[in-house]
């Protein structure tokens, strides 16, 4: 009877102890799940930036009448941006030379991301036109200045436009009135009423089409309502949009005119790149005389190269392609450009290319004349 009684106590304990193993393993897999889950999944307020790309500009830009001769190839180089950031994802970036973090509101700056976007989306086509009319001045072309609509940046919820226009429509009229920017439409708005319908034609892509839009108080919506007829501020009749003017640059010889298609990059950094390949198209000859040349740097009316962020990466993208040649902004000191403080471009592109042991060459330019004078330079690269 001992001898059996001590036995069933053998088998309980052992019973306990399976038990007790089982419950641990559970916990240890349960911890070990939300810790995934936390690390894959729960969002940080933070956004990557890593290398992206470095493109041929060639494929983007057409000239009515051009000398396409191009052997080698003029490359604008971009920065990509990761928007949503798990907790892993963020500690990885921390540890990559090649990673960015940064705080989403220091990149938003208390815009949302859609209007972030959109911003980005109007600096890139004011850009273009500022890079079309240096190249333009650059090759003695005569040109006109030519407003063309009133370019949606942003809906108001809750406001008329919101179910019926979309950011990057074009308002070119308004009850049969042409509209050339913001200027023409807030005239037609404002001599309206609260309750009035507005007939809108509007731009989408290829298509032209017509709303009719019952006018709102926009008032409670803006920073400064409009003053009424008596001094007092009153109901302001709107539509709920933000708008930027859109304008053309228009050659006066029609086989000059130039058209850029950049597809969804974003932001002014290509400016100097597409300045070169437009005078490359407008000119004859082959300014990439063979080589294969990336860069980047903003660009004004008159030519001036201006400093971009993220140039690092831009380097890392452009090694990638088997660049031979890298234009940056050369360093601007605070008041330069606008520039709120100091901005060493091209010192911090010339160290990434030397961390990463390219075999480029990377030249300081600061404006589109110095970025000619070092093409002109260059020897013919043999085939």
């Amino acid at each position: 009877m001992n001898e059996g009684y001590t036995g069933g106590r053998m088998g309980a304990r052992r019973t306990g102890d399976r038990d007790r193993a089982l419950r641990g393993f559970l916990l240890s897999f349960g911890v070990t799940l939300v810790v995934l889950y936390g690390l894959y999944v729960i969002q940080v307020p933070y956004y990557i930036y890593q290398p992206g790309s470095a493109e041929s500009i060639k494929p983007m830009v057409k000239v009515v009448q051009a000398d396409t001769e191009e052997k080698g190839a003029f490359m604008l180089t971009t920065v990509a941006l990761i928007p949503r950031t798990s907790i892993l994802g963020y500690l990885l970036a921390i540890w990559n030379p090649n990673m960015e973090v940064q705080r989403k509101r220091d990149v938003l700056h208390g815009q949302t991301e859609q209007q972030f976007m959109q911003r980005q989306e109007i600096v890139m086509l004011e850009s273009q036109s500022s890079a079309i009319q240096a190249a333009y001045k650059k090759a003695n072309i005569p040109f006109q200045i030519k407003s063309m609509g009133a370019y949606v940046t942003e809906t108001k919820k809750g406001l008329p436009a919101d179910q019926v226009l979309k950011p990057g429509d074009t308002i070119i009229q308004a009850d049969g009135l042409a509209v050339g920017g913001i200027k023409e439409l807030q005239a037609i708005l404002t001599a309206k009423k609260v309750g009035d319908t507005v007939s809108l034609v509007v731009k989408r892509g290829a298509e032209e089409l017509t709303y009719p839009i019952v006018l709102a108080d926009v008032s409670a919506r803006l920073a400064s309502p409009s003053p009424s007829p008596g001094g007092e501020s009153g109901p302001r009749p709107g539509i709920g949009v933000t708008t930027a003017d859109l304008r053309s640059t228009v050659p006066d010889q029609a086989d000059k005119k130039v058209e850029i298609q950049a597809g969804e990059i974003g932001g002014p950094s290509a400016g100097l790149m597409f300045s070169l390949e437009i005078y490359n198209q407008l000119t004859v000859g082959d300014l990439s005389k063979g080589y294969r040349i990336a860069g980047t740097g903003t660009i004004d009316a008159s030519g001036n190269v201006c400093s971009i962020g993220g140039i690092q990466h831009k380097i890392v993208a452009a090694e990638r392609e088997g660049t031979e040649l890298f234009f940056a902004p050369k360093d601007r000191k605070a008041g330069e450009c606008g520039l709120a403080g100091d901005v060493a471009n091209y010192t911090d592109a010339a160290d990434k290319a030397k961390q990463i042991k390219s075999a480029m060459k990377v030249v300081p330019v600061g404006s589109l004349e110095e970025a000619l004078q070092v093409l002109a330079g260059l020897p013919e690269k043999s085939s």
